[in-house]
Protein backbone atom coordinates (compact mmCIF):
# COMPACT_ATOMS: atom_id res chain seq x y z
CA UNK A 1 0.00 0.00 0.00
CA UNK A 2 1.28 3.26 -0.85
CA UNK A 3 1.30 5.66 2.02
CA UNK A 4 0.60 9.51 1.88
CA UNK A 5 3.60 11.05 3.76
CA UNK A 6 4.98 14.72 4.91
CA UNK A 7 8.25 15.72 4.32
CA UNK A 8 10.40 18.22 6.29
CA UNK A 9 13.97 19.65 7.10
CA UNK A 10 17.24 18.01 5.49
CA UNK A 11 19.96 15.30 7.44
CA UNK A 12 19.73 11.69 7.77
CA UNK A 13 16.33 10.51 7.44
CA UNK A 14 13.70 9.61 10.43
CA UNK A 15 10.63 7.96 10.10
CA UNK A 16 8.00 8.51 12.93
CA UNK A 17 4.86 6.64 13.03
CA UNK A 18 1.75 8.00 14.49
CA UNK A 19 -0.51 5.85 16.89
CA UNK A 20 -3.89 5.11 16.87
CA UNK A 21 -6.68 7.95 15.50
CA UNK A 22 -3.59 9.83 14.84
CA UNK A 23 -1.75 10.76 11.47
CA UNK A 24 0.99 12.50 10.23
CA UNK A 25 -0.51 15.85 11.85
CA UNK A 26 0.46 14.91 14.81
CA UNK A 27 4.16 15.37 14.80
CA UNK A 28 4.41 17.97 12.43
CA UNK A 29 5.59 20.09 15.55
CA UNK A 30 7.61 17.80 16.60
CA UNK A 31 8.88 17.20 12.76
CA UNK A 32 9.74 21.00 12.47
CA UNK A 33 11.44 21.31 16.32
CA UNK A 34 14.12 18.57 14.83
CA UNK A 35 14.17 19.75 11.23
CA UNK A 36 17.82 20.97 11.32
CA UNK A 37 18.81 17.40 12.70
CA UNK A 38 16.99 14.80 10.08
CA UNK A 39 15.01 14.95 6.96
CA UNK A 40 11.51 13.76 8.78
CA UNK A 41 9.35 11.63 7.22
CA UNK A 42 5.68 11.55 8.50
CA UNK A 43 3.27 9.53 6.90
CA UNK A 44 -0.13 8.62 7.47
CA UNK A 45 -0.82 4.89 8.44
CA UNK A 46 -3.06 2.49 6.61
CA UNK A 47 -6.41 3.42 7.02
CA UNK A 48 -5.72 6.61 9.04
CA UNK A 49 -5.42 10.50 6.92
CA UNK A 50 -4.67 10.68 3.95
CA UNK A 51 -4.06 6.85 2.97
CA UNK A 52 -5.73 4.35 1.71
CA UNK A 53 -8.34 2.28 3.52
CA UNK A 54 -8.07 -1.42 3.63
CA UNK A 55 -10.42 -3.99 5.54
CA UNK A 56 -6.84 -5.36 6.66
CA UNK A 57 -5.30 -4.21 9.38
CA UNK A 58 -1.99 -5.27 11.96
CA UNK A 59 0.97 -5.18 12.44
CA UNK A 60 2.52 -7.44 9.71
CA UNK A 61 0.90 -5.19 7.09
CA UNK A 62 1.79 -1.94 8.52
CA UNK A 63 5.18 -3.13 8.56
CA UNK A 64 5.13 -3.83 4.79
CA UNK A 65 3.54 -0.81 3.81
CA UNK A 66 6.52 0.83 5.21
CA UNK A 67 8.75 -1.45 4.02
CA UNK A 68 7.26 -0.39 0.39
CA UNK A 69 7.65 3.48 1.26
CA UNK A 70 11.39 3.44 1.97
CA UNK A 71 11.86 1.17 -0.83
CA UNK A 72 10.14 4.10 -2.85
CA UNK A 73 12.10 6.20 -1.16
CA UNK A 74 15.57 4.74 -1.71
CA UNK A 75 16.79 4.13 2.15
CA UNK A 76 18.97 1.44 2.97
CA UNK A 77 19.39 2.52 6.77
CA UNK A 78 17.40 4.82 8.32
CA UNK A 79 15.66 5.89 11.76
CA UNK A 80 12.58 4.86 12.83
CA UNK A 81 10.49 6.08 15.70
CA UNK A 82 6.52 5.09 16.78
CA UNK A 83 4.03 6.28 19.32
CA UNK A 84 1.97 3.64 20.60
CA UNK A 85 0.35 1.60 17.42
CA UNK A 86 3.16 2.86 15.51
CA UNK A 87 5.46 2.07 18.04
CA UNK A 88 4.11 -1.72 17.82
CA UNK A 89 4.72 -1.16 13.86
CA UNK A 90 8.12 0.10 14.85
CA UNK A 91 9.19 -2.71 16.63
CA UNK A 92 7.71 -5.48 14.45
CA UNK A 93 9.44 -3.67 11.08
CA UNK A 94 13.01 -3.78 13.21
CA UNK A 95 12.74 -7.47 14.19
CA UNK A 96 11.98 -8.35 10.77
CA UNK A 97 14.25 -6.30 8.91
CA UNK A 98 16.72 -5.07 11.66
CA UNK A 99 19.86 -4.62 9.01
CA UNK A 100 17.81 -1.70 8.16
CA UNK A 101 17.74 0.50 10.93
CA UNK A 102 20.03 3.14 12.63
CA UNK A 103 18.27 3.66 15.41
CA UNK A 104 14.53 3.05 17.14
CA UNK A 105 12.18 5.58 19.48
CA UNK A 106 8.98 3.81 21.28
CA UNK A 107 7.23 6.14 22.52
CA UNK A 108 4.70 5.02 25.18
CA UNK A 109 3.70 1.44 24.26
CA UNK A 110 5.14 -1.79 25.31
CA UNK A 111 5.50 -4.20 22.63
CA UNK A 112 4.68 -7.09 24.77
CA UNK A 113 0.90 -8.82 25.67
CA UNK A 114 0.14 -8.01 29.39
CA UNK A 115 -3.41 -9.67 29.87
CA UNK A 116 -4.43 -6.38 32.32
CA UNK A 117 -2.86 -3.93 29.98
CA UNK A 118 -5.13 -5.92 26.67
CA UNK A 119 -8.08 -6.10 28.32
CA UNK A 120 -8.38 -2.29 29.89
CA UNK A 121 -6.91 -1.12 26.03
CA UNK A 122 -9.81 -2.93 24.52
CA UNK A 123 -12.30 -1.52 26.24
CA UNK A 124 -11.29 1.85 26.21
CA UNK A 125 -10.90 2.23 22.65
CA UNK A 126 -13.37 -0.06 21.61
CA UNK A 127 -16.11 2.68 23.49
CA UNK A 128 -14.16 5.45 21.27
CA UNK A 129 -14.39 3.28 18.20
CA UNK A 130 -18.18 2.69 18.98
CA UNK A 131 -18.34 6.49 19.93
CA UNK A 132 -16.99 7.61 16.69
CA UNK A 133 -19.02 5.27 14.82
CA UNK A 134 -22.71 5.99 16.39
CA UNK A 135 -22.22 9.83 16.01
CA UNK A 136 -23.78 11.00 12.56
CA UNK A 137 -21.67 13.68 12.44
CA UNK A 138 -22.27 14.91 9.17
CA UNK A 139 -25.06 16.41 10.41
CA UNK A 140 -23.28 19.08 11.80
CA UNK A 141 -22.41 22.36 10.43
CA UNK A 142 -19.31 24.03 12.57
CA UNK A 143 -16.57 21.83 14.57
CA UNK A 144 -17.64 22.96 17.66
CA UNK A 145 -21.16 21.42 17.16
CA UNK A 146 -19.21 18.31 16.01
CA UNK A 147 -16.87 18.42 19.15
CA UNK A 148 -20.66 18.65 20.94
CA UNK A 149 -21.92 15.49 20.04
CA UNK A 150 -19.03 13.83 20.37
CA UNK A 151 -18.77 15.17 23.91
CA UNK A 152 -21.85 13.17 24.90
CA UNK A 153 -20.05 9.82 24.25
CA UNK A 154 -16.62 10.85 25.00
CA UNK A 155 -16.49 13.29 28.34
CA UNK A 156 -12.12 13.33 27.50
CA UNK A 157 -11.53 16.84 25.70
CA UNK A 158 -7.74 15.80 24.94
CA UNK A 159 -9.35 12.21 23.40
CA UNK A 160 -11.89 14.56 21.38
CA UNK A 161 -9.39 17.16 19.97
CA UNK A 162 -7.27 13.99 18.77
CA UNK A 163 -9.96 12.81 17.02
CA UNK A 164 -11.44 15.88 15.54
CA UNK A 165 -8.72 16.25 13.95
CA UNK A 166 -9.87 13.33 11.44
CA UNK A 167 -12.93 15.54 9.97
CA UNK A 168 -13.18 16.65 7.15
CA UNK A 169 -15.48 18.34 4.42
CA UNK A 170 -17.06 15.89 1.60
CA UNK A 171 -18.21 16.83 -2.19
CA UNK A 172 -21.44 18.21 -0.39
CA UNK A 173 -19.36 19.68 2.10
CA UNK A 174 -20.81 17.91 5.09
CA UNK A 175 -18.49 16.53 7.65
CA UNK A 176 -17.01 13.11 7.35
CA UNK A 177 -14.65 10.91 8.94
CA UNK A 178 -10.55 10.49 7.31
CA UNK A 179 -10.73 7.33 9.92
CA UNK A 180 -11.52 3.91 7.84
CA UNK A 181 -14.00 2.93 11.24
CA UNK A 182 -15.28 -0.13 10.62
CA UNK A 183 -11.40 -1.39 9.59
CA UNK A 184 -10.12 -0.31 12.67
CA UNK A 185 -13.22 -1.68 15.54
CA UNK A 186 -12.97 -4.80 13.17
CA UNK A 187 -9.28 -5.07 13.72
CA UNK A 188 -9.34 -3.63 16.83
CA UNK A 189 -8.26 -7.24 18.56
CA UNK A 190 -5.05 -6.99 16.25
CA UNK A 191 -4.09 -3.52 17.16
CA UNK A 192 -4.00 -3.90 21.26
CA UNK A 193 -2.40 -7.08 20.84
CA UNK A 194 1.34 -7.54 21.74
CA UNK A 195 3.97 -9.93 21.22
CA UNK A 196 4.28 -13.00 23.81
CA UNK A 197 6.09 -13.71 26.74
CA UNK A 198 9.52 -14.62 25.26
CA UNK A 199 11.05 -17.89 26.56
CA UNK A 200 13.89 -20.07 25.16
CA UNK A 201 15.98 -19.00 22.09
CA UNK A 202 15.05 -15.77 19.64
CA UNK A 203 16.59 -13.56 18.04
CA UNK A 204 18.02 -10.25 20.00
CA UNK A 205 18.03 -7.25 18.02
CA UNK A 206 20.92 -5.28 18.17
CA UNK A 207 23.04 -2.97 15.99
CA UNK A 208 21.53 0.60 16.85
CA UNK A 209 20.64 2.42 19.87
CA UNK A 210 16.80 1.93 21.58
CA UNK A 211 15.19 4.21 23.75
CA UNK A 212 11.60 3.75 24.69
CA UNK A 213 10.17 7.03 26.06
CA UNK A 214 7.12 6.12 29.05
CA UNK A 215 5.06 9.14 30.13
CA UNK A 216 5.45 9.76 33.54
CA UNK A 217 1.49 9.18 34.38
CA UNK A 218 0.69 6.83 31.81
CA UNK A 219 0.28 3.13 32.12
CA UNK A 220 0.83 1.98 28.77
CA UNK A 221 4.24 0.39 29.58
CA UNK A 222 4.57 -1.64 32.84
CA UNK A 223 7.68 -2.55 35.34
CA UNK A 224 6.55 -6.07 34.65
CA UNK A 225 7.44 -5.59 30.71
CA UNK A 226 10.77 -4.23 31.09
CA UNK A 227 12.77 -7.66 31.52
CA UNK A 228 11.12 -8.88 27.79
CA UNK A 229 12.27 -5.33 26.89
CA UNK A 230 15.18 -5.99 27.79
CA UNK A 231 15.97 -9.41 25.89
CA UNK A 232 14.77 -8.49 22.91
CA UNK A 233 16.71 -5.11 22.73
CA UNK A 234 19.75 -5.88 24.84
CA UNK A 235 21.17 -2.04 24.66
CA UNK A 236 17.65 -0.90 24.97
CA UNK A 237 16.82 2.21 27.28
CA UNK A 238 14.00 3.38 28.80
CA UNK A 239 13.57 6.99 29.89
CA UNK A 240 10.42 8.79 31.69
CA UNK A 241 8.81 12.36 30.05
CA UNK A 242 8.52 14.07 33.36
CA UNK A 243 4.62 14.95 33.26
CA UNK A 244 3.46 13.21 30.20
CA UNK A 245 0.86 11.12 29.89
CA UNK A 246 0.11 8.53 27.07
CA UNK A 247 0.26 11.56 24.60
CA UNK A 248 3.51 12.68 25.63
CA UNK A 249 4.41 14.44 22.17
CA UNK A 250 1.47 16.70 23.24
CA UNK A 251 2.11 16.73 26.85
CA UNK A 252 6.18 17.61 26.43
CA UNK A 253 7.45 18.20 22.81
CA UNK A 254 10.50 19.18 23.73
CA UNK A 255 11.63 16.24 26.03
CA UNK A 256 10.27 13.83 22.97
CA UNK A 257 12.59 16.01 20.53
CA UNK A 258 15.74 15.81 22.35
CA UNK A 259 15.31 11.87 23.10
CA UNK A 260 15.05 11.84 19.05
CA UNK A 261 17.97 13.93 19.08
CA UNK A 262 19.84 11.43 21.08
CA UNK A 263 19.55 9.14 18.45
CA UNK A 264 21.39 10.97 15.96
CA UNK A 265 24.10 11.92 18.76
CA UNK A 266 24.25 8.10 19.62
CA UNK A 267 25.31 7.31 16.17
CA UNK A 268 27.33 9.58 14.88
Amino acid sequence: MRLFYRKYGEGPPLIILHGLYGSSDNWTSIARMISKYFTVYLPDLRNHGQSPWSEIHDYNSMSLDLLELVSELGFKKFMLAGHSMGGKTAVNFAMKWPEMIEGLLIADISPFENEKNKIKAFKEHHEIITAIAGTDISKAITRDEADRMLAERIPSEKIRGLILKNLRRDRENKFEWKLNISALLNNLDKIVDGLPDLSGDFPRVTGFPVLLLKGEKSDYILKEDYGNIFRLFPAAEIRIIKGATHWLHADNPEAVSQALISLLTDNY
